[in-house]
């Protein structure tokens, strides 16, 4: 199996639903996303600013992994690295089964820490109509699945660019599983 690695990364300064591709972006410790209208150390979403402006930002950094794009290309719907609104599309990582606290490291500075799940939003299916339905939906047990990638919040600052290797630091055990934040 080929190393974790990034296949894009994409930064808007505006709340809008994709955001696009950059060669770079970076990383600032404890804000998110240099440039990014979600970067802030309290909540940047803009619902999430309507209940509580003081929150903390658990949200920095938004990350989808490039497999969830094949999978869904496989249902007919056509997704790019960026259109969801991520930060940084991965590959070679279940980001999915990540524990609470993992520390992924992105080439040479940057590091995040995992702070849970994105919970979709009805956007989505502005976006593609039916893919919300792809994204979260009930398994066979009745529990809610939630696929639209993980967030985290940034430990240290640097680049992140296309290519870079990603390495992945559990945290202590008991693992803790990913909640929606």
């Amino acid at each position: 199996m080929s190393a974790a690695r990034v296949v894009a990364v994409s930064r808007d300064s505006e709340h809008r639903f994709s955001k696009p591709n950059a060669d770079e972006i970076q990383l600032l410790a404890g804000i998110g996303v240099a440039g990014d209208a979600h970067a802030g150390v309290t909540v940047q979403h803009l619902s999430r600013i309507a209940a509580d402006p003081t929150q903390p930002n658990l949200r920095q950094v938004h990350l989808i992994h490039a497999e969830l794009h094949d999978e869904v290309h496989e249902q007919g719907f056509v997704v790019a690295p960026g259109q969801l609104g991520e930060n940084i599309t991965t590959r070679g990582i279940d980001l999915l089964s990540l524990p609470r606290g993992t520390v992924l490291r992105f080439g040479e500075q940057a590091v995040v820490e995992v702070t849970g799940l994105r919970n979709p939003c009805p956007q989505i299916d502005r976006f593609s109509d039916g893919l919300l339905k792809q994204l979260v939906y009930r398994d066979q047990d009745g529990d809610l699945v939630r696929r639209a990638g993980i967030m985290s919040i940034v430990l240290a600052g640097g680049p992140v660019r296309p290519g870079d290797v990603i390495t992945v630091e559990l945290p202590p055990e008991p693992h803790l599983p990913l909640e929606r934040v």
